[in-house]
């Protein structure tokens, strides 16, 4: 069963971006309250929003909200978890026969390798096995993408729409050049919807749409691990020997390999 996990790189990161741009600000001799415009944020939120409204349909965007619990709160599988679990159905197999995983299959939490395990008692040809499972992977990761690109938009609308108020802010200021009380706002406005244009995208939207791309590929590769261990069960390969190859295959560039599992 997963277990959901904090991300504390997330966690920590609105914290490290924001503050420390604020206490810049501060040192500076900035104050809090000049960066609060509520006219600013109207023309930037509410275009980027009205923006991603007519770009995506409704349910993607409901997604998108939901995904943003992901970013901070996460459940997915280690690459060594899914190992494990693997090596446990080719013991079985191996000793018993690939037909006595029929009666694993009703206990098997991940959907995506319960269907594949079932291909393969059923006695499915291998090399359709692999095409019907890597179809299915490819078609979730995109699938799984999609909240990633909603915010990946909203960081591409926002700095223009940001110009946009600051234009309408320059807009003001031209129109009231007889009356120097009103330059000041009309100014502040200017400059404060570049600011949340520009920041909202860099420091929110554009950092939430990588994480959410990164956590999407991580189960698309944990998927991959998924078939080919299935294909090596179907195969009659040692568990010996598909320990080695799974761990080969979650091994990553950037990262130490996945956990050696216990064989049998």
């Amino acid at each position: 069963m997963r277990k959901t996990r904090i991300d504390f790189t997330s966690v920590a990161g609105v914290p490290v971006s924001l503050g420390l741009i604020l206490i810049g600000q501060a040192l500076e001799g900035g104050r809090l309250g000049s960066l609060l415009q509520l006219t600013a944020a109207l023309i930037v939120f509410g275009g980027t929003i009205g923006a991603v409204l007519l770009s995506f349909s409704l349910a993607d965007v409901k997604r998108a909200l939901g995904g943003l619990r992901t970013v901070f709160l996460w459940d997915g599988e280690p690459p060594e978890l899914t190992i494990d679990t693997i090596l446990e159905y080719a013991r079985k197999a191996r000793k018993e026969g690939i037909m006595s995983l029929e009666d694993e299959l009703p206990t098997v939490a991940d959907p995506f390798m319960q269907k594949g395990l079932r291909l393969a008692v059923d006695g499915t040809e291998p090399h359709a096995v692999r095409e019907m499972l890597e179809i299915e992977n490819q078609c979730r990761e995109e699938y799984d993408e999609i909240p990633a690109k909603i915010y990946e938009s909203g960081g591409g609308y926002a700095p223009t729409i940001g110009i946009i108020g600051a234009v309408l802010g320059l807009i003001h200021v031209m129109q009231n050049l007889a009356d120097p009380s009103k330059l000041g706002a009309g100014i502040a406005v200017a400059f404060v919807a570049t600011l949340y244009g520009v920041g909202s995208a860099n420091l929110i939207f554009l950092p939430i749409a990588t994480k959410l791309k990164m956590k999407a590929r991580h189960e698309a590769r944990r998927r991959e691990l998924v078939i080919e261990g299935i294909m090596a069960i179907q195969e009659g390969l040692n568990p010996r020997t598909i320990q080695e190859k799974l761990v080969g295959f979650a091994a990553r560039a950037d990262a130490p390999p996945a956990r050696p599992a216990k064989a049998a």
